[in-house]
């Protein structure tokens, strides 16, 4: 099942968050060989994880991570501008422009939790009124994308190899969730329940997406079965 939590409700699930973190460790630093920092436990974590970013995880039946995106407004700190200014002609800000970062996955994760993370993507950005989408990521990810339902435009490239990256613009619209369906195995409408349970509301005037509940008060979540053809 796709979980949507909030930085600050990571603590709420730790075994979830822990295999997440240790995930992307393995996948950045050890396979593409990033220059990420790794700490004592073994987690990838970053800055940005500190900016009360949202994460779309894929949740195993066993409660570990399968793979995961994170979602931040450009309206803030963002990798993108604070990074990867070389690969574009001005800062990108926009309300209705939000950054995804660090799509990992775990070990043995195939097609289909790539195409239900990219569900989770743009049931994300749907949920926080934004209309694209951006992106640097690993180039070699490109033939994946191709695979799948949606692929974003690629607005510059640099570097060869396992070093190779590319920026990449993601149009957010409401037909994509039912062409990711088939792909992903997640239908539009349990998307929706899902991002729903995890409590989240709209955008708040700084853009930054809001919990629907007060602090503390998580929905019950019953066990979901695994990605079904809609």
């Amino acid at each position: 099942m796709l979980r949507f939590i909030t930085a600050d409700r990571l603590v709420d699930h730790p075994r979830l968050a822990d295999s997440m973190f240790r995930d992307r460790a393995a996948q950045f630093r050890d396979r593409l060989g990033w220059e990420v920092t790794v700490d004592a436990r073994g987690h990838e974590r970053d800055a940005y994880d500190e900016c009360g970013p949202i994460y779309a995880i894929w949740q195993r039946p066993d409660g570990r991570h399968g793979g995961s995106m994170r979602f931040l407004p450009t309206t803030g700190p963002v990798m993108v501008n604070d990074h990867f200014g070389h690969l574009t002609d001005q800062p990108l800000s926009a309300p209705d422009l939000w950054e995804c970062t660090r799509f990992c996955l775990a070990p043995g994760a195939g097609l289909a939790i790539s195409a239900a993370l990219m569900q989770g993507a743009v049931t994300t950005g749907l949920g926080v009124g934004a209309r694209r989408l951006v992106g640097v990521f690993d180039a070699r990810m490109v033939r994946i994308y191709r695979r799948l339902a949606w692929q974003p435009r690629v607005l510059a490239s640099c570097g060869s190899g396992r070093q190779a990256i590319s920026l990449g613009l993601w149009q957010v619209m409401p037909h994509v969730p039912h062409a990711l369906a088939r792909p992903s195995g997640v239908a539009p409408d349990l998307a929706r329940h899902w991002w729903r349970r995890g409590g989240l509301g709209g955008a708040g005037g700084d853009g930054r997406a809001r919990p629907a509940l007060a602090p503390g008060i998580v929905p019950a979540m019953a066990p979901d079965p695994a990605p079904r053809a809609a």
